[in-house]
C-alpha cells in the first residue's frame, strides 16, 4: 500500500535530487529517507529512483508516481482540512426531523443557538411523527429525531441514553436524550360548562363530541377515554393543531392536546383546563451511537436540551 508520507518523501527527493537534501527539507535523517524510499519501491513493485553520480533521478515509474502525487497529496490535505473544520464545528451538517409541535417550540430556539455559536454548521429540518421519524433515523435519512412516547401506554425497555433515561421498546439501539415531560391539557369552548374549571376529569367529557389529532394521538385518546369508562365520539380528526383549536373554538367539540401543541397555536375562543388523572408524554431526542460522537450532532443535542430547560 502506498502511503502519503512515502509520496511526500518521493516528491522531496525528486525536487532536491538527493536523499540528504530531501532529509534537510523534511527535517529528518538521511537514513530515514532512504528507508522510506525502499518501502515505497517495495509497495510499487518497481524501482522509482536511480543514482546518477551524486544525484538521484526518477525512473519512468517514479515520474508517473510524482505526477500523481501532487493531486493525491492536495486532495488529502483538503480532506484533512475539511474533517478538521467539521470536528471543530467550523463546518458540518445535521439533518433534524421533528414532530410538528416540537418544530414550533423547541426547535427554533435550539437552531438559533446553533447558528449563533456555530455558523458554519448547516442544519436542515423536516417533519414526521414517531414512529416514522425513528424509522428515518435508522434508515440514514436524518441524524437527530425529536420524538415522544406516552407514559404508561408505550412499552418501556432498556434504553441506551444513560442511567435512568426513558426509552420506548425498540429504541434499545439508539442514544436517548430526555428533554421534557409534556402534559396533556383539555380544550373546551369558552362558553362551555367546564370552562374556567381548575381541573376536569376525563369522565366528565364522556358525552361530548371530540376533535382528535394525529393517528398516534387519536389511538392514545381512545385508550385514555376507555380507561375513564367511555368511548369518545370523534366527530373530527386532523393532524393540524391550529385546526383542532379552531374547531374547539367554534363550539364543535372538545379535545386534549399536549402543552407544547397549545403553546404553538393561537387558540381563539378556547379555554384550557387541566385533565385528571394526569396524562403525560415524554419528549426525547434520538440519534445513533456513532452519530452521537459527531461534534455537530452532539452540539445539536445539547442545544435541544437547553431549549427544553427554558
Amino acid at each position: 500500500m502506498i502511503e502519503a508520507r512515502h509520496l511526500r518523501i518521493l516528491r522531496a527527493v525528486a525536487g532536491t535530487g538527493s536523499f540528504s537534501a530531501a532529509a534537510r527539507e523534511l527535517g529528518c535523517t538521511q537514513p530515514a529517507v532512504s528507508q522510506q524510499m525502499k518501502a515505497l519501491e517495495q509497495s510499487a513493485g518497481t524501482p522509482l529512483l536511480v543514482r546518477a553520480g551524486r544525484e538521484m533521478r526518477l525512473t519512468q515509474a517514479g515520474e508517473a508516481l510524482v505526477r500523481h502525487a501532487a493531486g493525491i497529496l492536495a486532495g488529502l490535505t483538503a480532506a484533512e482540512e475539511e474533517v478538521a473544520a467539521i470536528a471543530g464545528l467550523r463546518a458540518g451538517r445535521v439533518r433534524l426531523v421533528s414532530f410538528p409541535s416540537g418544530s414550533s417550540t423547541l426547535v427554533p430556539t435550539a437552531l438559533a443557538a446553533m447558528r449563533a455559536e456555530h455558523p458554519g454548521t448547516r442544519i436542515s429540518l423536516v417533519e414526521a411523527e414517531p414512529p416514522r421519524s425513528v424509522e428515518m433515523l435508522r434508515d440514514g435519512d436524518c441524524d437527530v429525531a425529536l420524538a415522544f412516547r406516552y407514559a404508561g401506554t408505550d412499552p418501556v425497555g432498556p434504553g441506551s441514553g444513560g442511567a435512568g433515561a426513558p426509552a420506548a421498546e425498540g429504541w434499545e439501539d439508539l442514544v436517548v436524550r430526555p428533554l421534557l415531560t409534556d402534559r396533556l391539557v383539555g380544550l373546551v369552548p369558552e362558553g362551555h360548562r367546564l370552562a374556567g374549571s381548575a381541573s376536569v376529569r376525563m369522565a366528565e367529557l364522556a358525552d361530548e363530541p371530540w376533535i382528535a389529532g394525529c393517528p398516534r394521538c387519536r389511538r392514545h385518546l381512545v385508550e385514555v377515554c376507555e380507561d375513564a369508562g367511555f368511548t369518545p365520539r370523534i366527530d373530527f380528526a386532523t393532524d393540524d393543531y391550529p385546526a383542532v383549536a379552531g374547531l374547539v373554538g367554534a363550539g364543535l367539540g372538545v379535545a386534549v392536546l399536549p402543552e407544547l401543541a397549545v403553546e404553538s397555536v393561537r387558540a381563539k375562543g378556547v379555554s384550557t383546563v387541566a385533565v385528571e388523572p394526569a396524562v403525560e408524554r415524554e419528549v426525547v431526542a434520538l440519534t445513533l451511537p456513532d452519530l452521537a460522537r459527531v461534534p455537530a450532532v452532539a452540539a445539536t443535542l445539547a442545544e435541544l436540551e437547553r431549549a427544553a430547560a427554558r
